[in-house]
């Protein structure tokens, strides 16, 4: 009986460096299945394609192991300059839209007292496959569909243009579908907010303007931050929406990944603008967080000072 105690003990606990038992750390061991999820899942994938990028082409839809930097030749080449910048700005007013919408949104699930069924409607969409989302802006966008006749008749909109297969088209139906991303986390991060220092700011002098600006936006910076990374990564990368809903002129690096892919076969090529767009999206992320960290550095030493 002694025996299986001390062995129970010996699971839980051990001798600290003054000799007395003390309980074991055994937070390493509980990271370890996140850790192994994690080598295999993402960092594994990257290293493929990081490899991938830097050999040969297989005519075959294979990869050649041979070292070359063919494939990043062909990457920054003149010929993808418009696809680059294309991407960047449709991913840049895609996402900033975005979080001018998602904030009143976000504001106004915070101060609701129906907060669980506004979180349910705004989940709704996730429930139906993005695919059937896409096809039903399209039949919405259409040149015979009911909003295009709807503007003719009305007179906002001549009968020649087209609502589809445009650069507008590509950017509205991406507000539509990553609105989601952006609108949960900026609700969690107001729902924790003070509202009492709106109030107090009101009582010194500031309008109401002001107090959102000056009070508000700081202390949920956090929750733009991961609006923005949530919203501005999936769309930079993305390629269903230009694909079924842009025009020819309307290609990003997500259509010219899967087209190199699908139609070229070039792997070496797909993956090297893969590389280029985790690089990217790395950057921007890494400094989002840094200028986060500095403002919130900033604010702390102008309270300590102030």
């Amino acid at each position: 009986m002694t025996a299986d105690t001390s062995g129970k003990k010996s699971r839980f606990y051990e001798k600290n460096g003054q000799g007395r038992l003390a309980l074991k750390n055994n937070g390493p061991l509980y990271s370890y299945p996140m850790g192994i999820w994690f080598l295999v899942f993402f960092v594994a994938p990257i290293l493929i394609i990081l490899v991938f990028s830097f050999m040969k082409q297989d005519y075959y839809g294979g990869v050649i192991k041979e070292f070359s930097i063919e494939a990043y030749k062909q990457v920054f080449s003149p010929m993808y300059g418009k696809v680059y910048l294309r991407t960047f700005w449709i991913s840049i007013v895609s996402t900033g839209v975005i979080i001018l919408l998602a904030l009143p949104c976000g504001y106004a699930m915070a101060r609701s007292s129906r907060q669980t069924l506004l979180l349910i409607l705004i989940i709704i969409p996730f429930w139906t496959n993005s695919m059937i989302r896409i096809f039903a802006w399209m039949s919405i966008l259409e040149t015979n569909g009911f909003l295009h006749n709807i503007l003719i008749s009305i007179g906002l909109m001549p009968e020649n243009s087209k609502l589809l297969y445009n650069q507008g088209a590509v950017i509205l139906v991406m507000i539509y579908m990553f609105l989601p991303y952006a609108i949960l986390p900026i609700f969690s991060s107001i729902d924790k907010f003070d509202f009492s220092l709106l109030e107090a700011a009101r009582d010194l002098g500031a309008t109401k303007a002001q107090s959102m600006f000056k009070v508000l936006l700081p202390e949920i910076q956090s929750g733009i931050l991961t609006a923005f990374i949530f919203t501005f990564i999936p769309i930079f990368g993305s390629y269903t929406v230009p694909d079924l809903i842009g025009g020819k002129n309307d290609t990003v690096l997500g259509t010219v990944i899967v087209n190199q892919v699908m139609h070229s076969r070039n792997m070496p090529v797909a993956s090297a603008f893969s590389v280029v767009i985790t690089l990217v999206s790395t950057v921007g992320v890494v400094l989002m967080l840094y200028s986060s960290r500095r403002q919130k550095m900033d604010m702390l030493s102008k309270k300590r000072n102030g």
